[in-house]
């Protein structure tokens, strides 16, 4: 796992090294920081001796500008939860980079003195300053292009990993309760993300995911600015037998994710699971418990979403304006005439976007059924 985690203060040094060294991050950082000599940043960087002050002197302040221009507000509701705490926080999954790096933000701004290590997939490392940078920032890398002997082995290890940081680092843990965004934004927790975490720890099943402290978090983002990108994908994948996503996709993914307008974006912390863990019956099989416990945090996800005008909208509600309606339309049009394909489905494009915007309204009204 040495090899996967974040840096410790003292492996810091080196890592700086390997990106000063590199002419791809010093591309990356001069276009960010036009205004700033490179020398400049990597004195600045070299005087970060955690990563803790590394998020606080580079990650914080560009995020917060990015988000004044980008958004229209970043907030969260963790009123169900202690922040003296440390907690594994389960959510859906809405952008590549910015789910966690968001809430590291706001966990900074409640004054806790740290942030959340942070679960990556290595196939979003194209490059190896990026996996320098992400384990610079407090993450850890999960490998997913094993074969099954080695998936479960490094399943293990990560578990073991996770349960070390909560117990004995006593620093939080952001993980997407799935592999992969939910392209129609129709949030499911993956039970074999629940499996994973229940191979480290001590005790029964339910005793190892007490230990990690586990909290839905709902991420809500009042405009999608990948939508038109996960429109396209859909159509690749409709018409192109066989196509895949390139890192090169990923990568403009990431890109328009980060910079693209997102509206308002809300976290909201759902009660951690401890407690509704303990009302399960003891002698549940193994393999309904994990789908249970994926329905519950799916049910908490769900039920906190916060919904905006677009969500009611998409979801054919009988309350909506004429003036939301026509905005909804006019954005939808905007998005589909960035889709670069040789022949895109006009109608098949404007169903996609809509269906993301009209899920999680759909998903929150059945949390209200009985």
């Amino acid at each position: 796992m040495d090899s996967l985690r974040p840096f410790d203060p003292e492996e810091l040094p080196s890592a700086y090294d390997r990106l000063e060294r590199d002419p791809q991050f010093r591309a990356v950082v001069q276009y960010l920081y036009p205004q700033v000599p490179f020398p400049v940043i990597m004195q600045q960087m070299r005087g970060c001796a955690t990563s803790f002050d590394f998020q606080k002197t580079f990650c914080y302040t560009f995020l917060k500008r990015l988000m004044a221009t980008a958004s229209k507000g970043l907030d969260m509701d963790a009123t169900a939860i202690d922040l003296k705490q440390r907690y594994t926080f389960v959510s859906n999954h809405r952008d590549i980079v910015l789910d966690s790096a968001l809430l590291s933000v706001l966990l900074i701004d409640a004054g806790i003195g740290t942030t959340c290590e942070i679960a990556i997939g290595d196939n979003l490392l194209a490059a190896p300053w990026i996996k320098d940078l992400v384990r610079i920032n407090k993450s850890f890398i999960v490998q997913r292009s094993l074969g099954i002997r080695e998936m479960l082995a490094a399943s293990r290890q990560l578990s073991e990993y996770m349960h070390y940081v909560i117990g004995t680092k006593h620093d939080n843990i952001w993980i997407a309760q799935r592999e992969g965004r939910a392209k129609d934004s129709d949030d499911r927790t993956q039970p074999s993300i629940l499996k994973m975490m229940a191979m480290g720890g001590e005790g029964t099943v339910v005793e190892r995911l007490k230990q990690l402290h586990i909290v839905p978090l709902a991420i809500s983002y009042e405009l999608d600015p990948c939508d038109y990108l996960k429109a396209r994908e859909f159509q690749l994948r409709r018409d192109v037998p066989g196509w895949k996503k390139t890192k090169e996709d990923d990568v403009e993914s990431m890109r328009t994710g980060i910079m693209g307008a997102k509206g308002h974006v809300h976290y909201h912390c759902a009660p951690c699971i401890d407690e509704w863990l303990d009302t399960l019956p003891a002698d549940m099989p193994r393999t309904q418990l994990f789908d249970v416990v994926a329905a519950h945090i799916d049910h908490e996800i769900h039920s906190h979403y916060r919904l905006y005008a677009f969500n009611r909208v998409a979801a054919d509600c009988a309350d909506v304006t004429d003036e939301e309606r026509q905005a909804f339309n006019a954005y939808v049009d905007g998005q589909i005439a960035k889709v670069q394909l040789p022949q895109p489905d006009m109608p098949f494009l404007r169903q996609c976007i809509t269906t993301m915007y009209a899920n999680p309204y759909l998903n929150n009204k059945k949390t209200l059924t009985p």
